[in-house]
């Protein structure tokens, strides 16, 4: 990704927070719309991965 188009994209997504919580309705279609099944998958796993990581440092 481009340095110069990486602040016009972590404004944009800030935006997109700040719109969410005065329309939650909206930004769940908003985030649907922006989020491919690649992505969705990536972020289960590392979801996943976190949690199993978390459990198994607890149990140490």
């Amino acid at each position: 990704m481009d340095r110069g188009r990486f602040g016009d994209v972590v404004v944009g997504a800030a935006g997109d927070v700040a719109g969410s919580v005065v329309d939650p309705k909206a930004g769940l279609g908003r985030l649907r719309a922006a989020v491919s099944a690649r992505t969705f998958v990536t972020l289960a796993a590392g979801v996943v991965l976190g949690y199993l990581a978390a459990r198994s440092m607890r149990r140490s």
